[in-house]
C-alpha cells in the first residue's frame, strides 16, 4: 500500500524542538517524517495495565494456537487480529519478528537440555507478502542443526486458506551450560 496519504502536505516543522535536524534537512521532508511516524503510532500512551513484567508475552500468547509438538518440530495456528496489526491492516513485522523468537525458542527446547540456556546469537527474517486482518496463519519451526553449542531453528510462515508463503526465518542459539557458582 502507498503511504501517500499517511504525510503531510504542510512544510511547517511540528516538534522541532526536542527533536534534532541537520541544517542540510529540508524542512518538508522533516514535517512529512514526523507525520508519517505519527501516523503510525509513534506517541501513542500506553495503557497502564500494560507496564507489567511478562505483559508482551502473555498478549501474544492470546494469538498462538499450538497444533503439533514433536522432538525438534512445533506447528502452529496464529489468527491474525487488531491488536497485532500495523497502521494498513496487516500483520506487524515486528509480530512476526517476536513469534519468531517465542517459536524459534520452543521449537529448540523440544531438543536442547533445559539445564543449558539458550542465547539468540542472530535471527534473519525474510518478509514476502502481508498478512491481512483476520487470516489464519501456519506457523511451523523445526531443528536444522543440533549440537553441543549450536541450536539452528528454520520457521515458514504461511497463510492457511492458500498454503501461499509469508515469511521464512532462521534463528541461531548458542547453548551455555548454567553457571554453578
Amino acid at each position: 500500500m502507498a503511504t501517500k496519504h499517511a504525510l503531510s502536505t504542510t512544510t511547517a516543522v511540528p516538534e522541532t524542538a526536542s527533536v534534532k535536524i541537520t541544517p542540510e534537512m529540508d524542512p518538508k521532508s522533516v514535517s512529512e517524517t514526523q507525520s508519517f511516524v505519527k501516523f503510525m503510532g509513534s506517541g501513542a500512551p500506553v495503557p497502564e495495565n500494560c507496564n507489567a513484567n511478562g505483559f508482551f508475552d502473555s498478549f501474544l500468547r492470546n494469538f498462538i494456537k499450538v497444533d503439533q509438538i514433536q522432538p525438534g518440530r512445533i506447528s502452529c495456528t496464529l489468527i491474525v487480529k487488531p491488536p497485532i496489526c500495523n497502521a494498513y491492516g496487516t500483520l506487524h513485522g515486528g509480530t512476526v519478528a517476536s513469534l519468531v523468537e517465542v517459536l524459534a525458542i520452543a521449537c529448540a527446547r523440544t531438543v536442547v537440555a533445559e539445564d543449558k540456556q539458550l542465547f539468540l546469537g542472530e535471527i534473519s527474517i525474510s518478509y514476502l507478502s502481508a498478512t491481512p486482518m483476520d487470516e489464519e496463519v501456519v506457523a511451523n519451526a523445526s531443528v536444522v542443526k543440533s549440537g553441543r553449542n549450536l541450536t539452528v531453528v528454520a520457521l515458514e510462515f504461511k497463510l492457511k486458506k492458500t498454503g501461499n508463503l509469508l515469511y521464512l526465518s532462521h534463528a541461531t542459539f548458542f547453548n551455555m551450560p548454567v553457571s554453578s557458582l
